[in-house]
């Protein structure tokens, strides 16, 4: 089962991967996380990766797709995989398909009120990191952290002028990749608009009725 999610940030694409790769047991390979793991390790790939995270700019096409060439080559792999952050460009989109045949893939949609409501009510602790939400994850005491007292804080990409604007640019970005794949006949849009535990059952679904996972 060869899986690529894509949906805008805020979406729910990490949530998501993380349930379906626990659930049928295949990797879920996040571009992200590759890129943090290079450079943790002091890797040659690493160390190229970091000169451009350290410039602010963009990593070029040819180191991703070497990264995701050199993961998709292991053997955990070999079930299947849920690729989450890869492609982001159409290039990007046509090696895929030269290393592999995808069987499906996933497009999250949701209203843009819907992801700024996610995003925006989003704090961190400055001290430990966890997470909350002063809606559907709110911390004991308003602005300080469960775990460790810490002071909450708001990312300034979580401001809703800033989410507007990313969501604005991942439509230009990705409206490409979605039409490549739409093309080909293997891109589903799955409802993203409630929360997890009724999104998770919706792929289920949607991975049932295209033959790929049986009633288990």
């Amino acid at each position: 089962m060869r899986l690529v999610f894509i949906g805008p940030p805020g979406v729910g694409k990490g949530t998501y991967a993380t349930a379906i790769s626990k659930r049928y047991r295949i990797p879920h390979i996040s571009t992200g996380d590759m890129l943090r793991e290079e450079i943790k390790r002091g890797s040659e790939l690493g160390v190229r990766v970091r000169e451009y995270v350290e410039r602010g700019e963009l990593v070029p096409d040819d180191i991703i797709i070497e990264l995701v060439r050199n993961r998709l080559s292991r053997e955990d792999c070999k079930r299947g995989f849920i690729l989450d952050g890869f492609p982001r460009t159409l290039r990007q989109a046509e090696e895929l398909d030269k290393m592999t045949k995808l069987d499906l893939v996933l497009n999250f949609v949701a209203p843009d009120e819907v992801i700024i409501d996610r995003l925006s009510g989003r704090r961190i602790c400055r001290k430990c990191g966890a997470i909350y939400h002063v809606k559907y994850m709110p911390p004991r005491v308003p602005g300080r952290c469960d775990r460790c007292g810490g002071e909450l804080y708001q990312r300034e990409d979580d401001r809703p002028e800033v989410i507007r604007r990313r969501l604005e640019l991942y439509r230009r970005q990705f409206k490409p990749i979605i039409e490549y794949y739409r093309r080909k006949g293997i891109l589903v849009d799955v409802d993203a608009s409630d929360q997890a535990e009724i999104v998770v059952p919706r792929i289920v679904e949607v991975l049932k009725s295209k033959g790929l996972v049986s009633d288990q």
